[in-house]
C-alpha cells in the first residue's frame, strides 16, 4: 500500500501543476447541468491523473467525474475513484477552497485516500491501519460531542437555499465552503468538529476523504445512518451524509431525523 500512496502522491502533485496553470487565467468553461460547470483544468487535470496512476496499475479499474465510465470496473477488486478538481464552481470563482481527491477502494471499502489543496499546498493522506498526515504530520479527528460548542462545514449552496436554518440554533458555527472532498479533509485532521450534507454526493466526492475519516478515528454514514460502499452501478450516494467522530455521528443522525 506505500507504493500505491507514492504512486498517487506523485500524480496528485503533477495534477495540481496543471490547475495551477489555469487558476486565474483564461479557460473555457462548460455547463454538464445546471450548477454543475466543468473547466480545461479538469479534464487535463483528470487525463494525467489516469494516465499515472493506471500506466502502473493496469489491473485496476477506474471511476472518475471526468472520464467516460466503464462498467469493467464492477468485476476490479481495486479501483481509483477520483475527482481531478472537486469545489470547480470555487475554482472558476476564484475562492482557494477546491482540492484534487484521489481515492482507492478494495471490495468497495475505502482503503487509501489523498487530497491535496493546490492553493493552499495543503496534502491530505492517509491509507489503510497508517492514520492520517497533513504534510507529513500525524493528525486526529476532534473528540467534541456537544453540538453547541462544535463547528460544522456544510455546503455553499445548502445554506444558500435555507436547508440548514432550523440546525443553527444547535450549533456553535455552522460554516458554508466549497468541495465535499475538502470539507472532509479538514474534519480527518481535527481542523474542525464535523461535516454535513443533505444532498446526495457522487462516489468521486467522498471516497477519498472517506478513507482519511476512518483512519483519524470517525466515520462517515449516509444521513440516514446507513454505511457506504463503493464501487457500484449508480454512484451517486443518498440522500446526505454525515462525517465526524462516532458519537457525534450518531448524534447527528437522530438530529436529522427529528428535524425532518
Amino acid at each position: 500500500m506505500h507504493e500505491l500512496f507514492q504512486l498517487s502522491t506523485y500524480a496528485i502533485k503533477k495534477a495540481s501543476d496543471v490547475i495551477l496553470k489555469y487558476y486565474n487565467s483564461s479557460y473555457e468553461v462548460q455547463m454538464k447541468g445546471i450548477g454543475n460547470p466543468v473547466t480545461d483544468a479538469d479534464i487535463e487535470a483528470d487525463d494525467i491523473l489516469k494516465e499515472i496512476l493506471m500506466s502502473e496499475t493496469s489491473d485496476f479499474g477506474w471511476l472518475s467525474e471526468e472520464t467516460k465510465d466503464s462498467k469493467s470496473r464492477l468485476d476490479k477488486n481495486m479501483v481509483w475513484i477520483v475527482d481531478p478538481l472537486d469545489g470547480t464552481k470555487e475554482f472558476v470563482e476564484g475562492i482557494p477552497n477546491f482540492v484534487i481527491s484521489i481515492g482507492l477502494v478494495e471490495n468497495g471499502n475505502p482503503v487509501l485516500g489523498i487530497i491535496y489543496n493546490p492553493i493552499s499546498k495543503d496534502l491530505f493522506s492517509g491509507y489503510k491501519n497508517d492514520g492520517v498526515k497533513v504534510n507529513g504530520v500525524k493528525c486526529k479527528i476532534s473528540d467534541k460531542i456537544d453540538f453547541s460548542q462544535m463547528s460544522m462545514l456544510n455546503s455553499r449552496s445548502e445554506t444558500k437555499s435555507g436547508l440548514w436554518t432550523s440546525y443553527q440554533k444547535h450549533f456553535k458555527d455552522i460554516i458554508p465552503i466549497g468541495s465535499i472532498a475538502y470539507k472532509l479533509a479538514m474534519v480527518s485532521a481535527g481542523r474542525t468538529d464535523m461535516v454535513a450534507s443533505l444532498k446526495p454526493k457522487n462516489e468521486w466526492d467522498i471516497c477519498a476523504g472517506h478513507c482519511l475519516i476512518n483512519e483519524s478515528g470517525g466515520k462517515l454514514l449516509t444521513s440516514l445512518g446507513k454505511e457506504i460502499k463503493y464501487n457500484n452501478p449508480n454512484t451517486l450516494i443518498t440522500p446526505g451524509l454525515i462525517a465526524g467522530n462516532h458519537e457525534v455521528v450518531d448524534h447527528m443522525v437522530e438530529l436529522i431525523k427529528q428535524t425532518n
